[in-house]
């Protein structure tokens, strides 16, 4: 065996049970935490914190090593944890609260063990029973301990604003010393700041007085958690807290008498706006009443995520799945003549309201199932998306037993936390819907973890004129993702979260309808470098019930759109009133016929008189508009990399135009805050590129040094004020502007000796509203050159902030009227 050599890893938890199975070992439970001291071949060897006195070995294995100081290195060596002293006091509250639960577990109930039946029998009692008020102690200890859990992964989890990690420490201390409390534990005596009073360093009286404003505070808790009332209260204020949010959803079963195989979209629908606010969750259904793919038989799982604050203020949100079967036109048709098949057809809808799980108002939990009946398409034109409307609106229907049992659960924290907190709920298998729009917080990374690139697209409505036939047109609409040539992009289209990409996505088809409303969404994902030269088609077909006549059917119109615009910016959220192109089905699928003409109906211009139609000039010969037909669609970008707004863009690749470059940074504080904020990262760089590669002028400094200023006022916004945790992660993770803190001294010197000398300095207000966190990109921006070359020019630096604090001495001096420092503060 290899020698025992000093550990590196010094601190440890057990993540397993270790019984003693030799006399060198050294027995641990989980959760106990233990001082390693040597290493040798996946074993070390130490003692626990619990007990000092006894050593041994133990496996390498079972241990979760952690942070940790250690002090006095040597015979007397001790750790100390790193984590914040609030962590380590609910680690150390909910080991020993644990112990007092495991009793209540055992007399909680008649008969429950020998602890419960010795303890009636000192008593005197004829036959065991339940101590007075055990049951209800039970579970108030046990939901409290998970409530401490849950508050303390939002503590590590580092995401917090200081305004919210203060107000988490006031619940948690609260939460702690209620518990306390009621297990008739010790008090214990905090001061202003909730930490603990040390009482070799405080007077008695401080002491008394600490106590007596503790025990009170106890008290009034005790009251609030007794009234009804007051715990809901709290529980939504608990999820308003986080700034982010996830429903997870487990389809127990599904009974439908179908006949055909289905396709299940599930999704959150707010009926305010009558739209989904998140992507679906598809599950694709087989006829025999089982998924299509076996493997995901009880495993139906979902988490439907990036839910913010304002979701929650959402005054109702429902769970919405859309039955779509696929196969013939229609059920009643035999099998006695040739059908065209692979129609989808709609079939039905379910709706759950979830307003009181959303918000905390009424018990989730992950066993509880709950029932949604199936509402049937009542024709074979009833549009579902007005069918989910009326259904919202609450009437009864007979469902004969037909629908979903699912089980529902609020989670809180970003996805990584959520599958860190729940990995038996959320694991690798959990299909992932995200919201139709952007988190809250979007955290700066080259990981990947939060760089998107998706575009929603949903076909809204259309009206189409029955042309030569007798009858109203069954439209489908094909859509597929081409690029310049007019190939098809492969695998590009998703029909929602849970299913394989696609190349194409046809519609929904509703059976002879003029006025088409199908409020149907994919995704878009394609490649960065690719969206510049790409544009998605949508091509139109009538298709008949009978297989002969289906496959004889052509392409009676096209219609298209680009990605990006003209100017470099991706394509407007909202909707869009395509213009419709007829002609020969291969022309209509010609790229070269169709790409140097209008996507788009100018709203401006008068409509056309019904029934017209004019020819497009040009190349396009054999290609006509008619203005009897409508299609509109809509759009929503959720790109951390493509923006929208031009004057960003211009910052953003100020490199293919440097001659525009003073103009797009003052153009910048023009730019909408939400957009800026979006793309918080790629800004910042761009900044500080800027101020880099012009290291040797001073032409930019003020204009990069005042658009700074501009986004750090942006952050402190209490629209924004969650995006103080990304900028604090930037600063410390990404930025790596070595020569920035020589610039923002200067400027910033030179606004304060402006002020000083009675001179308009209109940014200083500004200035000294953002002074943290300019402070924070000098010192980190020193801090980085001194690392690189060794510390050098330590006395320049010296001297400029020397020179910035007498300017600021003068600025507080001066007797001067006008735009002084208080005058500007104030």
């Amino acid at each position: 065996m290899a020698p025992w050599l000093p550990a590196k890893e010094k601190y440890g938890v057990a993540v397993w049970n270790f019984p003693r199975t030799s006399e060198h070992h050294l027995p641990l439970q989980i959760g106990e935490t233990v001082h390693i001291l040597q290493a040798s071949e996946g074993w070390y060897r130490g003692y626990s914190l619990r007990n000092r006195a006894a050593w041994g070995i133990f496996p390498a294995s079972l241990i979760h090593v952690k942070g940790a100081v250690v002090e006095r290195r040597g015979a007397e060596e001790s750790v100390v944890p790193t984590e914040m002293p609030m962590v380590q006091e609910i680690t150390t509250t909910l080991r020993e609260w644990a112990t007092i639960w495991k009793q209540l577990y055992v007399v909680r109930a008649p008969g429950r063990g020998a602890w419960g039946a010795r303890a009636a029998g000192a008593r005197g009692d004829s036959a065991p029973r339940p101590q007075a008020g055990q049951t209800e102690r039970y579970r108030r200890v046990k939901q409290m301990m998970y409530e401490l859990m849950e508050r303390r992964s939002q503590l590590l989890s580092g995401t917090l604003p200081k305004d919210e990690l203060l107000q988490l420490k006031k619940e948690v201390t609260g939460k702690i010393d209620y518990g306390n409390k009621i297990l008739a534990l010790d008090l214990v005596v905090r001061d202003e700041d909730e930490n603990i009073l040390d009482p070799d360093r405080t007077s008695i009286i401080s002491l008394f007085q600490a106590h007596k404003k503790a025990a009170q505070t106890v008290t009034q808790r005790i009251q609030e958690e007794m009234s009804p009332q007051q715990s809901t209260l709290g529980c939504s204020a608990h999820l308003a807290a986080s700034p982010s949010h996830s429903l997870y959803l487990c389809v127990r079963n599904f009974v439908c008498n179908i006949g055909e195989e289905a396709q299940l979209f599930m999704a959150l629908y707010d009926p305010a706006e009558q739209r989904m606010i998140s992507e679906n969750y598809v599950i694709r259904w087989a006829s025999t009443g089982v998924p299509q793919d076996i493997e995901l038989l009880n495993n139906l799982k979902a988490v439907f995520t990036d839910l913010g604050s304002k979701d929650l203020k959402r005054e109702r949100l429902f769970l919405v799945c859309q039955i779509i079967r696929v196969g013939r036109m229609d059920l009643r048709d035999t099998y006695s003549r040739k059908l065209s098949t692979g129609l989808r057809r709609p079939f039905g809808i379910s709706v759950m309201d979830i307003t009181d799980i959303i918000k905390g108002k009424c018990e989730s939990n992950e066993d509880k199932q709950f029932f949604i009946p199936v509402h049937l398409a009542a024709a074979d034109n009833d549009f579902l998306h007005n069918m989910i409307r009326k259904a919202v609106e609450g009437k009864d229907i007979n469902h004969k037993g037909q629908g979903f049992w699912v089980s529902l659960k609020m989670l809180w924290g970003d996805l990584s936390q959520v599958r860190k907190d729940h990995p038996h709920l959320v694991d690798r298998s959990t299909v992932v819907a995200r919201k139709l729009g952007y988190p809250e917080i979007i955290m700066p990374g080259k990981r990947g973890r939060d760089v998107r690139n998706d575009i929603y697209l949903t076909l809204v409505q259309g009206e189409f004129d029955k042309g030569n036939k007798k009858t109203q047109k069954n439209v489908e609409v094909t859509v597929c993702v081409c690029d310049e040539l007019g190939s098809v992009v492969q695998n590009v289209i998703y029909h929602g979260a849970g299913d394989k990409p696609a190349s194409e996505y046809r519609s929904v088809v509703y059976y002879q309808q003029r006025h088409q409303r199908w409020m149907e969404t994919v995704k878009i994902a394609v490649p960065i470098e690719d969206v510049h030269k790409t544009h998605l088609r949508f091509t139109f077909r009538h298709r008949s019930s009978s297989d002969s006549k289906d496959k004889s059917e052509r392409i009676f119109s096209m219609a298209f759109v680009k990605l990006m615009r003209p100017d470099g910016t991706t394509l407007r959220d909202g909707e869009h009133d395509l213009v419709l192109y007829k002609g020969d089905s291969k022309k209509l699928e010609d790229a070269s016929m169709y790409l140097t003409l209008p996507s788009t109906r100018n709203l401006s211009e008068p409509k056309l008189l019904s029934g017209s139609s004019f020819r497009v000039s040009g190349g396009a010969l054999g290609l006509t508009v008619s203005a009897r037909d409508s299609f509109q669609i809509s759009t929503l970008v959720c790109s951390t990399k493509l923006t929208q707004n031009v004057n960003l863009l211009g910052l953003l690749k100020w490199r293919s135009k440097p001659s525009l470059l003073s103009g797009n940074l003052q153009k910048l504080m023009n730019v909408d805050g939400g957009e800026v904020i979006k793309f918080l990262q790629d800004t910042l760089d761009a900044l500080f590129s800027i101020m880099m590669e012009h290291s040797d002028t001073d032409v930019y400094d003020m204009l990069v040094f005042d658009a700074l200023v501009f986004i750090v006022g942006l952050v402190a916004d209490r629209k924004f004020q969650h995006f103080n945790a990304v900028l604090e992660a930037y600063i410390r993770q990404h930025f790596s502007a070595t020569l920035a803190y020589k610039k923002l001294i200067s400027v910033l010197t030179q606004y304060v000796e402006q002020a000083s000398q009675g001179e308009p300095c209109e940014p200083l207000m500004r200035t000294f509203k953002a002074l943290e966190y300019i402070f924070k990109f000098i010192v980190r921006s020193r801090h980085l050159f001194a690392q690189l070359y060794e510390g050098k020019e330590t006395a320049e630096f010296q001297h400029s902030l020397q020179r910035f604090f007498l300017c600021l001495n003068q600025l507080m001096k001066s007797p001067l009227e006008g735009p002084t420092l208080l005058s500007q503060v104030r």
